[in-house]
Formats: structure tokens, sequence, C-alpha cells
């Protein structure tokens, strides 16, 4: 059994439990013995993220081998185009490589407490909601797709990893699940591994006779070494 931390991470914490600059961190909203966040989100970020003491299970979530799918919901400034939608879901190139096709469509402002401190309306007055979900993990990969369609995101919110989901929790709050996780692969027992069969009608090998190569060598040792020195004229 594995104990997993469904956590909303609040806007302007860093994922982890300390930090040397005096920002807010997770130790001032979790206090869970062992625990370690499975993946991160950025300090500018919310939403949900998960910790476990099971490093075999953070493995599972975080690597991106297991390409655990990712939604998020992303306040973006201007109303974002049919157009700009299309080109996410096919994909687009950034500056560290083509992007995998992404599921997108246009939403209404989710249910969700309001960021602290808000967006502000002067600055921003025109502004639409997206829920994106990407299968990679790329640094800071949902705020450049969004502004290379050229919609700038405002407020990134996650709202799920896998089958896991944000649901109701507030911001600072969390809940915990128990999971029966499946045993690792390096803990299967390895297979035997069958002889290598003799071929049919082998000739068993000649047995030399009784005592032959015991008294060879022991002549061979007995027998004086001839020098390899060169020798003088006798005087």
């Amino acid at each position: 059994m594995s104990t997993l931390y469904l956590l909303h991470k609040p806007y302007r914490m860093l994922s982890q439990f300390t930090d040397s600059q005096g920002r807010a961190t997770l130790a001032e909203v979790i206090r869970a013995p062992g625990v370690y966040a499975a993946g991160r989100l950025d300090f500018d970020s919310e939403g949900l993220l998960l910790l476990s003491d099971d490093g075999a299970l953070i493995h599972r979530i975080a690597h991106p081998q297991h390409k655990q799918p990712k939604t998020y919901w992303v306040q973006l400034e201007g109303h974002i185009t049919d157009e700009a939608i299309r080109a996410l879901k096919a994909g687009i190139t950034l500056k560290d490589g083509p992007t995998l096709p992404a599921k997108a469509r246009r939403i209404a402002p989710p249910a969700i407490a309001e960021r602290d401190p808000p967006i502000d309306p002067k600055r921003h007055p025109l502004t639409s909601w997206l829920e994106l979900t990407i299968s990679e993990g790329r640094n800071r990969q949902v705020r450049r797709m969004t502004a290379h369609v050229g919609f700038p995101t405002l407020r990134l919110i996650r709202a799920a990893i896998g089958p896991w989901q944000l649901g109701d929790l507030a911001p600072g709050e969390w809940r915990k699940e128990t999971l029966h996780a499946p045993r690792p692969d390096n803990a299967k027992q390895p297979r035997a591994v069958p002889k290598k069969a003799k071929p049919k009608n082998a000739k068993p090998k000649s047995a030399s006779p009784k005592g032959s190569g015991t008294n060879k060598a022991r002549a061979a040792k007995a027998a004086p070494k001839r020098s390899t020195k060169s020798r003088g004229p006798k005087k």
C-alpha cells in the first residue's frame, strides 16, 4: 500500500518544503513526514500537486516515460480563436522542438477561488478560458504554447494528473488516498535459463591411459632447464 496526498498548491508557492530566499513553501500547508512532490508546479502556477512517501510511486507518476496526461485550466489574455485552438490540437513548434498534439477546448470560467492577488481587470479587460491537456512536461510548456498562438497566459491552474482530479479542494487544502500499488518490475523472479542440450550421436571423449598425463607432467618438472644465456669458449 502507498499513501498519496492531493494538494491544491496556491499561487506564488514553491513546490518544495524549504527555501533559502524566504518564499512560501509546501511546509506552510501540509505536514506529512517523509513526503516529496511527484513533479512540480511553477511558483506562479496553481492547482493539483501530488505528493507521496513512496519513491517508486513518485517515479511512476512523474517520469516522462509514463506520459501521465495533465489537464490545465488557462485564463488567457484576449478571446482565443478557433484557429488558435486548432493549432494547439495539431501541435506547434517551440524553440525546443515540436509539441505533441494536445486536447484543447474553450470553457466557461471554472468554479474556483479567485487568485490572491487577482488579475487586474483594468490591465486585462478581455480574457477567455481554455482547457488544455498535454502529455509532456517541458519547462513552462503551457505558457509557451498559448503565447505562440497569440494568447498569453494570465492564470494557470492544473486540474488533473492522470486519473487524479483537483475536485473541490481550495488553495492550501489537501486530501489523502491509499493506493494498492503494483510490484515494481525488478521484483519479479528471474526465469531459469535452460541447459544447453548435447547433440545427438556425440562421441564420448577418449580417456587417456591411467596416469600417463600425470607422469609426463612430473617428468617435465623434474628435468633440468637449459640456460638461455650464451657461454664463452672453454679455456
